[in-house]
């Protein structure tokens, strides 16, 4: 079971709840030992008095800050505590925001957070639930090991997580550090519809066990092979970048690609041999009532599908994504939630008049 890598309170106006902080994430990545060249002997780091050629004990290290040429202000570890007195125990929520309106640049590591005991947990729960109809994040301090966070505080399915975030001044500006960025005429007409299309063409769901570290795999490959004896092939190269002469053409070979791949599990389906079916028992309903019995099914899920707006706004986001992808609903990839609630409403609402 995961420790606690820090506890305090969180507190939102006269309401407070004790929690303990833990990792969201781990480290998958192949960790390799610097060892000398022709040799099995491990290279060291340590810690050295550059005026002495000394090594020193972690406990005679301190912290100075540099006022001048050797000059420095030392600072131990107490004073730094004594100077957040309870804040260093406190996440206090300050300003409740949209989540969208936070840019993903902001994002910085994630944690959990869990109350530190069942009488706490109704608190944690009503926060927890109140963050997630909203569709808000709340915006906090944190003072930890030594250094204070801007954290955003939100809901997830059962559990609050807490992200650490980049002050203002350290998210760099694009315009001013990029050396080449494109104006405002680019980016338009046939090439973007066609742009569009290939990215619809492409939606679906966030399943994020789709998607893995290939890299770290090649790697454990590569040590393997080595240790055997064995040749490792390389890797292909990366794509040439695509011409403006030929991005029409590129564009359009992508979007066949697209289309092709998502046809052929259908194909797959329609090639199917049916001749297994076994004859329907005495009794029972047989193969031509079938049809009708599916269809009283998918009319009952696009019932469901087609709830008020009261009963969407109390899923979340993925839940309605989901749910605009298995309605075809246009568009949905550039929606927040508000406007996935409304698509959906007004899908469910185009089906009764159908249905009527």
């Amino acid at each position: 079971m995961a420790r606690a890598i820090w506890t305090g309170v969180v507190s939102f106006g006269l309401v407070s709840v004790p929690v303990g902080l833990y990792s969201a994430t781990e480290d998958h990545t192949l960790h390799f030992h610097r060892l000398q060249r022709g040799t099995a002997d491990r290279i060291r780091n340590r810690r050295v008095n550059e005026r002495t050629g000394d090594e020193v004990n972690t406990g005679d290290i301190v912290k100075g800050y540099e006022v001048g040429e050797r000059e420095y202000v030392i600072v131990e570890p107490e004073e730094l505590d004594e100077i957040a007195p309870g804040r260093s125990q406190a996440i206090d929520i300050t300003d409740f925001v949209d989540l969208e309106a936070i840019e993903p640049v902001y994002f910085d590591r994630t944690y959990y957070l869990a109350p530190r005991g069942k009488e706490y947990t109704k608190v944690y729960e009503l926060l927890r639930a109140a963050l997630a109809r909203s569709n808000r994040v709340g915006v906090a301090t944190l003072v930890m090991r030594g250094k204070q966070y801007l954290t955003a505080l939100r809901a997830e399915d059962k559990v609050l997580v807490l992200q650490t975030l980049h002050w203002a001044d350290e998210v760099r500006d694009p315009r001013k550090e990029l050396p080449e960025l494109p104006s405002g005429s680019a980016g338009k007409g046939k090439e973007l519809d066609m742009a569009l299309q290939l990215i619809d063409s492409l939606c679906g769901p966030w399943d994020p066990a789709r998607y893995r570290d290939t890299y770290q795999e090649k790697v454990r490959e590569l040590v393997k092979a080595k240790a055997e004896g064995q040749e490792v092939a390389a890797a292909e190269e990366a794509p040439a970048a695509t011409n403006v002469v030929d991005l029409m053409q590129a564009l359009q070979g992508s979007i066949d690609q697209a289309h092709g791949s998502r046809e052929n599990p259908t194909r797959q389906r329609q090639k199917r041999p049916t001749s297994t079916r076994k004859p329907a028992a005495k009794g029972k309903k047989t193969a031509r009532e079938a049809p009708s019995k599916r269809r009283r099914s998918t009319a009952s899920s696009r019932d469901q599908h087609g709830a008020g707006k009261s009963q969407l706004r109390q899923l979340s986001k993925a839940e309605l994504y989901q749910r605009a992808t298995e309605d075809d609903v246009p568009g949905r990839s550039k929606m927040n939630r508000e406007e996935l609630v409304d698509a959906l409403a007004h899908a469910g609402h185009r089906r009764k008049k159908s249905a009527a």
